[in-house]
Formats: C-alpha cells, structure tokens, sequence
C-alpha cells in the first residue's frame, strides 16, 4: 500500500492548522480525526455529531455491513474537534438552506446533508500543494494506509488494528 511518511503527515497536519476561521478549524478537525483513527473517508465525512462519547475520546463508527466499532481519538484530534464543533454554525446554516438535516458532524449543502467524499479528497490536495507535497501521492486513503503503517512501526497489536480499521479480516 501506498503511504506517506511521519514528516509529510505532520506537514499536512500543519497545513491544515494555518488557518484558525471556519474553514480552517473543520480542515484541522477532518485531518486530525482521519489520521488519529484510519476511518474510511465515508464514514469520517458522514460521522454524525452523536458518534462522539461525553467525554470527547471515543468515535461509535458505523462500518462496512453496518458494523460498529468504537475507536479512540488522540488529544489532538479530540481538541480539534471541540475547536471545530464550537464554530460549526456557519456549516449547519448552510446544510438547512439547503433542506438536509444538521445532524452530521461535517454538515455540507450536498444531497446528502455533510461533506462529499469528492470534496473531501478535493481538500486532503489543497492541503498537500500547502505542504509541499506532489498532489497525486496524497488522498484519504493514503492517509489511511499512513496512519496504519505508523501504528504497525511502533509496535501496534495488529489485531488491534484491525478492529480500529475495521476490518473482518488481517
């Protein structure tokens, strides 16, 4: 699989952080959320706002066969996403405009009612031109690959990982 180093992620990360209005806080949050737990980017763009535990450090993802799992959210992750979820009105006004349901963590004007897959990957190149990195080599998926390459180079169970992944199967 193809995967990005520590340091290219880190650089996107910090692209993703220059901007501290709206748009940058939902950038950071998407980023952190995505790289702190490998979600496919469906179920990161159509997390609803109650997937999130009281406290802020476990996701209730609903899986591939409508499968849940829970998966932890690191410090920064978590920070990111209250930052965002204070800001997020803007998003939510523009979904009801639209007709859809402010439900979703991510709320967007689309059919659907929060982020599109498409802009989504659409956001992940940004943010690799402002980092510096070749566009082509980055997309969510590759963020997916890079956050379980890293986790298996330090140490990780793998079994573990697989369960965070989501995975029915090694």
């Amino acid at each position: 699989p193809k995967y990005l180093s520590e340091a290219e992620v880190d650089a996107l990360l910090e692209a993703a952080r220059l901007s501290d209005d709206a748009e940058g806080l939902r950038r950071t949050a998407l980023m952190e959320v995505l790289y702190a737990t490998g979600l496919r980017v469906s179920e990161l763009v159509g997390l609803p706002v109650s997937a999130i535990s009281r406290d802020g450090r476990i996701l209730l993802v609903r899986g591939k066969g409508g499968r849940e799992r829970m998966v932890p959210l690191s410090e920064p992750a978590a920070a990111a996403v209250e930052a965002y979820k204070a800001v997020r009105g803007p998003f939510m006004e523009t979904a009801r405009r639209r007709g859809s349901p402010s439900r979703w963590l991510f709320p967007s004007r689309s059919r659907a009612g929060h982020l599109t897959r498409v802009r989504f990957g659409q956001i992940v190149k940004e943010l690799a031109v402002e980092a510096g990195i070749e566009p082509r080599r980055v997309s969510p998926h590759v963020l997916r690959h890079s956050f379980a390459s890293h986790l298996l180079a330090r140490g990780a169970d793998l079994r573990a990982l697989q369960q965070m992944l989501g995975h029915a199967d090694i």
